[in-house]
């Protein structure tokens, strides 16, 4: 065996997180495990009283309880230099009831907005106002 098929490793390292990087785990959440547990009962009983949910309040639950779950589909991240990989669940990218969704879409909006929008001057304050 020649020292460059020694040196070199059989299996991947293991894919090494940014530091202060935590997969999501949306099942481990309280507002999770509510939601889950009770969100179909509260539907049926609705239903039952002649008063159905919205269709767009039942996607909006449906997507959170599959939101940043990797059953409900991921993306394989691999580097091409160590050939380490790493899972990504898909996210729901809504912004009603999932708390995980809506607060990225809120740092987003916030960075799009003192980074490229607001002027480049000194402001102690302000306001935006979306009607």
């Amino acid at each position: 065996m020649s020292a460059a098929t020694r040196a070199r490793p059989t299996r991947a390292p293991p894919f090494l997180d940014p530091a202060g990087y935590a997969r999501h785990r949306p099942e481990a959440t309280l507002l999770y495990q509510l939601v889950e547990g009770h969100y179909a009962a509260f539907r049926d009983l609705r239903s039952e009283a002649g008063r159905p949910l919205p269709d767009y309040i039942e996607r909006e639950f449906d997507a959170y309880l599959n939101c940043g779950r990797l059953e409900e589909g991921f993306l394989r991240l691999r580097c091409e230099d160590c050939h380490a990989e790493k899972l990504v669940a898909f996210s729901c990218k809504k912004r009603g009831s999932c708390p995980s969704c809506g607060a990225r879409r809120m740092a987003e909006t916030a960075a799009l907005l003192a980074d490229e929008v607001l002027p480049e001057r000194p402001l102690r304050q302000w306001a935006l106002c979306i009607a």
